[in-house]
């Protein structure tokens, strides 16, 4: 169940209340009796919480300090004087 926002137009009084999407919007503001308009909240956003989002939690593992080489087993194995057979 959704926490929808409530404005009285007569006193200016805001406030959140808390009920289904199937019950009737709030008519008549409790403090003074003016009408209530409903507003249009902004909804949940994303939380971010621990010491970084990227760096825990999807940061590859290192593999000794460099960088991956894109060399195959094949050309390496030619370098050493070994071919590799077809």
């Amino acid at each position: 169940m959704p926490t929808y926002d409530y404005k009285c137009l007569e006193c200016g009084d805001t406030f959140e209340y808390f009920q289904s999407m199937k019950d009737e919007p709030l008519k008549v503001c409790k403090k003074c009796g003016g009408q209530l308009k409903r507003l249009i909240g902004a909804g949940l956003g994303p939380i971010f919480k621990g010491s970084g989002f990227y760096e825990t939690d999807y940061k590859r593992k290192s593999n000794g300090g460099g960088t991956k080489s894109n060399v195959s087993k094949s050309s390496v194995n030619v370098k050493k004087g070994t071919k590799k057979a077809s």
